[in-house]
């Protein structure tokens, strides 16, 4: 059993409700030892500083705003926001970025969110937790303005392709990978990119309640995905990039405790 660490998990999501602290356990017997809850709101943030405020040393958490929620952002939740940020289990800044696959937010408003989640994260000196999809160039190119003065970041569940993550790779970021490389429809691009991916490059994540490997062949009731089923997606991405589970475990928990100031277990 390998030591993991899941960067990017949405344990405060109503999926959990009836059996957080099961789930929680489940992941430490997987070898899941520590978890950083993802925020996607306002109120989705909150919730997460006061989950990993319960759970300290086991759970950190991200504060910001999801693209699909870029309207929300005004000034007085944006202040808000920003007193979140300081909080010391608070990691990192995020989930922000751009997401033109859904538009659910227009992208100007995207665009503007994006870029104040930015400056927050030089303000509070905290790396980025960071979402892109069909939004690549205006992402790298907001990204270009501000990054020098970031402390890092992270290509949440990132999804594309070998030239994309290059790009990705040149601006400094670390790559997170979901069980999307699991998908046998979706994921070719991701398992030819990972190829390419180095070790001291890379993070794990479930983005749970999402992103169910469709190939376990166990699938819960609900097909819900939780952090226990980490071990699956790192024994694909071992796999795919040619490497034993252990070196990519190793490379894995050791960029997650550096990137976001994790003392090691």
């Amino acid at each position: 059993m390998h030591e993991l660490i899941d960067i990017g998990a949405n344990l405060t999501h109503d999926a959990f409700d009836k059996d957080r602290d099961e789930v929680l356990q489940r992941a430490i017997d997987a070898g899941v030892s520590r978890q950083i809850v993802t925020g996607t709101t306002l109120e989705a943030s909150s919730d997460a500083l006061a989950l990993a405020n319960l759970h300290r040393g086991t759970l950190y958490a991200t504060a910001g705003v999801h693209p699909h929620h870029a309207e929300e952002l005004d000034d007085h939740s944006f202040k808000a926001l920003s007193g979140l940020a300081n909080q010391q289990q608070i990691v990192a800044v995020g989930e922000c970025g751009l997401d033109y696959f859904r538009n659910y937010s227009p992208r100007e408003a995207q665009l503007v969110a994006f870029e104040k989640q930015l400056n927050l994260a030089i303000e509070v000196q905290k790396p980025v937790f960071l979402h892109q999809r069909d939004a690549h160039d205006d992402f790298i190119a907001l990204l270009r303005n501000t990054f020098d003065e970031i402390p890092g970041g992270v290509a949440h569940c990132f999804t594309g392709s070998r030239d994309e993550m290059r790009a990705c790779l040149d601006m400094g970021l670390y790559i997170g990978i979901t069980g999307w490389i699991c998908d046998e429809r979706r994921g070719h691009d991701l398992q030819e990119a990972v190829r390419y991916l180095p070790l001291n490059r890379i993070m794990l994540e479930t983005d749970a309640p999402y992103l169910l490997p469709r190939d376990l062949q166990d699938k819960p009731d609900g097909r819900r995905n939780e952090p226990s089923v980490l071990p699956h997606i790192l024994a694909a991405v071992a796999r795919y990039m040619d490497q034993t589970a252990q070196r990519v475990a190793e490379a894995a928990t050791r960029n997650s405790e550096i990137l976001f100031g994790l003392s090691a277990n």
